[in-house]
């Protein structure tokens, strides 16, 4: 879609350019993420681990605003390539702990740099000064 050909009355408006770019957005990474066999999600949940440490599925999935259906899903997948590893928690044995692994690690940071790679081609348009205050602006969005 051409941005020039869209009705003026929308194209000013800031929630119709986000919605349009994260919809183009969210389609670029997924394609590199696949590409880099791996999937947003998975970044999500090992970046979680890495920073606040072993945790329930429940609660990284709230941290990750990943559905609980979809955190079963890549945990499994997670497990399956030995990225993460699930123990029982000593503090409730009825619950697991997710652990991150060596091996996600090392996949943390392979998939941190192909997302940073993804992020330089999106905001191609954008100086680096602009870079850091849109993401200061949607951040206070979101906030």
């Amino acid at each position: 879609m051409q941005v020039h050909e869209v009705p003026t009355r929308l194209r000013c408006k800031p929630s119709w350019l986000i919605n349009k770019v994260s919809t183009q957005t969210h389609r670029q990474i997924k394609e590199t993420m696949a590409a880099a066999g791996g999937h947003a999600y998975h970044f999500a949940i090992l970046a979680a681990l890495d920073e606040f440490g072993p945790d329930s599925q429940v609660q990284i999935g709230q941290r990750c605003g990943i559905d609980q259906s979809d955190m079963h899903t890549m945990l499994n997948e997670l497990a399956a390539l030995g990225h993460v590893a699930r123990a029982s928690d000593p503090a409730d044995r009825r619950r697991n702990l997710i652990t991150l692994t060596a091996a996600g690690r090392r996949r943390l940071e392979e998939l941190d740099t192909t997302l940073t790679g993804v992020q330089h081609d999106i905001l191609a348009a954008l100086s680096a000064t602009e870079r850091d205050k849109l993401t200061e602006l949607l951040t206070r969005i979101l906030d």
